[in-house]
């Protein structure tokens, strides 16, 4: 089994969901914030312009057999990217085991 961990633009958070909800059985979003290469975004409030650092995201985590990955990351990529800095990035990680809280029943990666 593998997590895969996507961080992209808020606004096509919806779009990328969507596009998921054929392949994925589950998954988890949240909102997130940091910044990459871009080191963060000038903004401007009231006619003042100001460095912000930690620039907001989506994050959204799926846990699925290796088998399904390659069909996910490309979904996410295709969906997701708008060519410009700061699509995002995708991170694929091994889950070891999968415990269920109600059951108490253990999945096996």
């Amino acid at each position: 089994m593998k997590m895969i961990q996507c961080i992209i633009q808020p606004y096509k958070l919806d779009e990328v969901v969507a596009a998921l909800l054929n392949v994925a059985t589950g998954m988890t979003v949240s909102d997130a914030k940091g910044h990459g290469h871009q080191k963060g975004q000038p903004m401007l409030y009231r006619g003042h312009e100001y460095e912000v650092f930690l620039v907001p995201k989506a994050m959204i985590e799926i846990v699925v057999d290796d088998d399904r990955v390659g069909d996910i990351v490309k979904i996410v990529r295709d969906v997701a990217r708008t060519g410009q800095i700061g699509d995002g990035r995708i991170f694929i990680l091994p889950v070891d085991a999968c415990y269920h809280v109600r059951s108490g029943f253990m999945d096996i990666g």
